[in-house]
């Protein structure tokens, strides 16, 4: 086999090693160093020691460095022992749930899905993707469905081409419930309801709705008020189609568009973004077909708006 001439002395990647990584579930309450040193005991205490000096120690998922940790029988602990353990630390995206083929993560408003012409990085796929490259170079990340730049909440990402290729042939299907919340201008009238149109776009990006089914594509949205108060209304929304800017368009077409939503129609903007949030994602797993149902805090800013 013929040597690359061209390529330069020490340029060749050195294979990819995976982490070692020791799990150990404890059977009695105790603290965390307690329990390593008695589970390790071919290992010196200040190797022990540096595990959780150097964030290589993780317990129910989440790193930690304190020593002193309280463990509950049957506490998942794990130690890397080649190094620390690589976590997503970004103020604008975290994650929710990973296993080996989905990330289900929590978009903060403001952070694109995915890149566009222009913008490449710092989107949430972006950041994910490097994140996942940390753990392993080998890793991969595919976009599954999106959501508006200035929507904040539950995003799911898919780790493999099996998994990708399930949810997006059968969205309709796999996906159980998608919940949102809103706040809206006024106090909407009834206070729950179902609107249901065609959604079309112009040719400057703005969706709108029509009562021709040739000119665009069905859209339902089911709504319920949660509380009124200040001129405003916290409203819960339930999506039986994922349209794009259908909860913005719907909440228009009824009077009560979304505060901070200056492209449909909103006159005010108290919290400086648009107050929609993916509070809730329910679907089936696309290779176990579990059950998988996540949910995220209301943001305090909406509740501030109508207390």
């Amino acid at each position: 086999m013929r040597k690359n001439l061209s390529a330069k002395p020490g340029a060749e990647r050195a294979p990819f090693r995976p982490d070692v990584i020791l799990h150990f579930k404890p059977t009695a309450a105790g603290k965390l160093l307690d329990f390593l040193l008695s589970a390790m005991p071919d290992r010196k205490r200040t190797t022990v020691k540096d595990f959780l000096k150097h964030r290589q120690v993780m317990v129910n998922g989440n790193v930690t460095t304190q020593f002193d940790q309280e463990l509950k029988p049957g506490d998942n602990v794990a130690v890397n022992t080649s190094r620390e353990f690589q976590t997503l630390r970004n103020p604008r995206l975290s994650i929710v749930y990973e296993d080996d083929d989905i990330v289900v993560v929590n978009k903060g408003y403001g952070l694109l899905s995915v890149g566009t012409d222009k913008i490449k990085t710092g989107t949430a796929y972006s950041i994910l993707r490097d994140y996942l490259k940390r753990v392993d170079p080998r890793n991969k990340v595919f976009i599954v469905h999106r959501l508006d730049q200035h929507t904040s909440g539950l995003m799911m990402f898919a780790k493999n081409v099996k998994a990708k290729e399930a949810m997006q042939h059968n969205w309709n299907n796999m996906v159980l419930e998608r919940r949102y919340v809103c706040v809206v201008e006024g106090k909407l009238d009834p206070p729950e309801g179902e609107i249901r149109s065609y959604l079309a776009e112009n040719s400057q990006h703005e969706v709108y709705s029509t009562d021709d089914p040739a000119a665009g594509q069905l859209a339902v949205t089911r709504y319920r008020t949660l509380r009124s108060a200040n001129g405003y209304s916290l409203v819960e929304v339930q999506l039986e189609t994922g349209r794009k800017n259908q909860i913005r368009v719907h909440m228009k077409d009824l009077g009560h568009p979304i505060a901070g939503d200056r492209k449909y129609g909103a006159k005010t903007s108290p919290i400086h973004r648009l107050a929609l949030h993916a509070m809730s994602l329910r679907f089936a797993h696309p290779v176990t077909r579990a059950d998988m149902n996540f949910s995220t805090p209301l943001p305090a800013p909406f509740s501030k708006m109508v207390k």
